[in-house]
């Protein structure tokens, strides 16, 4: 139940964060749910990459239906040399989730690394 409301938590925070702040928010806010939630470093790296993943995933999607696939499959014909706008889609939520999957597990190890022996 901790890792859902991890998840949850982290999405929807990430989701509020990038309608003010850069594009990297979702780390520092994976990372601050972390610390607040605590998680081992697997599953915090897990929950963050999920949930950071999922929301840019429905994002591009969503961005790409109302441009009519135009940004995308340029982008993926300049970038990766083949027209597949989901691909690009995918990608880009990758890049997304390893940067908030490597915050929260930063923030896990912090908390073990504090923890007195």
């Amino acid at each position: 139940m901790r890792f859902f409301v991890h998840f949850l938590t982290i999405l929807i925070l990430a989701y509020v964060a990038g309608m003010v702040l850069p594009w990297w928010s979702v780390a520092l806010v994976a990372f601050l749910v972390t610390l607040l939630m605590p998680l081992s470093p697997g599953r915090s790296f897990f929950s963050a990459f999920m949930g950071v993943f999922v929301l840019w995933l429905v994002l591009a999607f969503y961005a790409d239906v109302r441009n009519d696939h135009l940004l995308a499959n340029r982008m993926s014909e300049m970038i990766l040399k083949v027209r597949s706008a989901p691909l690009i889609g995918v990608i880009s939520a990758v890049i997304g989730g390893l940067v908030a999957g490597f915050a929260a597990s930063s923030a896990a190890f912090l908390r073990a690394a504090k923890k007195p022996a």
